[in-house]
């Protein structure tokens, strides 16, 4: 069974070169955008152990691995001892980016910080994931996605007024700050084209987190007022919400004055429209429980599929909330190929996301399983770029380096 598809779009950044190094989330994932992309990815993985991600994930089998670690190449080195950190140091001066998401300061003990590598390599872009950044007073706390959405304002958002902060089902945090780390490396090598310089991108998980916070910091500056969990709503704006029909839930996004009027004549209701209760967007604002009450009466006599043609009728946003299932059995995703079968060397034909955003020219794709051994391209990866053959390779893991 081969791991690659020969046929598939090799992407922008086919000429890019990428050492990923930390584990986990936000590093890996930053690995796997630019995978998508197009770019070559080896996976420094610890001999053995390998990456926590490859246990990660629900479900009777972790496959979560599967889509994190997709087009990329696993060698190992064990970055703790002084011959490994001497190998990586030489991959990396053939890499045009390395990514990392170690604790602040470790790359430094290392002898792998940004000093070093871009004093032999100036053209070197280093993406540096972390919970707190490379500066500051907390940047050598110990930082997780969860703390970093605490910290960033998420966690005290989301959730019911009267219970704890909720969080999210996914590790937002983590794939925020890799998708911020990503944008970096893509200016930085706009930025390389001009100058022929390298740099450093600075990606903490916070910051990442505090970017989609929208007005709640400036709200707070001007008028004093502090956000709150509001549950399935967001305060203020109405009607968004999801509803109860009688065999499900589905969601109305119509909190603009036009499309509350095309809703309640939907709802054989047009009245409602210029009615003062409801007629502007402060309006129903104000009286946001009165209305979503309303709206529920008339949702739950009625099937989704009912509601759905009347929303698509009238050219509402609407829809059900999908669980996988739905996602999979749905035609627009299949037309649009937003999840695509990958043969994995574990598990066979596995369903997952497709790689976006989508370029026109350019695709990005899937073109390599997710490696299932630690280390599995150390002979083609360290022959291939620094020239090691079998007898270098069994005196460094003799040596524990790989």
């Amino acid at each position: 069974m081969t791991t690659t598809n020969p046929c598939a779009n090799p992407g922008p950044l086919r000429d890019i070169r990428v050492v990923e190094l930390g584990q986990l989330l936000a590093g890996p994932f930053c690995g796997q955008l630019l995978g998508d992309m197009g770019a070559d990815v080896i996976k420094v993985e610890p001999p053995v152990t390998g990456d926590p991600m490859r246990e990660w994930g629900q479900g009777a089998e972790k496959v979560q691995w599967e889509v994190i670690a997709r087009n990329k190449r696993s060698v190992s080195a064990n970055l703790r001892i002084p011959a490994g950190q001497a190998l990586v140091k030489q991959l990396i001066a053939h890499a045009d980016v390395l990514v990392e998401n170690f604790k602040p300061g470790t790359m430094e003990k290392w002898g792998l910080g940004p000093d070093v590598l871009l004093a032999e390599k100036p053209g070197l872009i280093i993406a540096r994931m972390s919970g707190y950044g490379q500066t500051g007073p907390y940047s050598n706390r110990a930082g997780f996605g969860g703390i970093g959405e605490a910290m960033g304002g998420w966690r005290y958002i989301v959730g019911e007024p009267d219970r704890p902060p909720s969080r999210m089902g996914i590790s937002i945090g983590d794939t925020l700050t890799a998708t911020y780390g990503c944008m970096g490396v893509l200016a930085a090598l706009h930025e390389r084209d001009r100058t022929g310089r390298g740099q450093v991108i600075d990606a903490a998980l916070y910051e990442s987190v505090l970017q989609v916070m929208e007005g709640l910091v400036p709200e707070y500056d001007r008028t004093g007022y502090i956000r709150e969990r509001s549950g399935s709503v967001l305060k203020g704006i109405a009607p968004s919400n999801v509803y109860s029909c009688e065999d499900g839930e589905f969601m109305i996004g119509a909190n603009k004055d036009s499309l509350w009027k095309r809703l309640a004549t939907a709802m054989g209701q047009p009245e409602l429209g210029d009615d003062p209760r409801y007629a502007t967007h402060l309006a129903r604002g104000q009286n946001q429980d009165e209305l979503d009450a309303l709206i529920n009466d008339w949702t739950r006599t009625h099937t989704m599929d009912e509601v759905d043609a009347l929303m698509i009728e009238h050219s509402i946003p609407a829809g059900r909330v999908y669980r996988a299932p739905d996602m999979l059995d749905d035609p627009h995703f299949k037309a649009r190929e937003a999840i695509i079968e990958v043969e994995t060397e574990r598990f066979g034909p596995l369903k997952m996301q497709s790689s976006f955003p989508r370029l026109s020219a350019t695709p990005g794709s899937v073109r390599r399983a997710a490696p299932s051994i630690v280390g599995q391209h150390n002979a083609e990866v360290y022959g291939e770029l620094l020239g090691l053959g079998e007898a270098d390779l069994a005196k460094l893991a003799e040596q524990g380096a790989i």
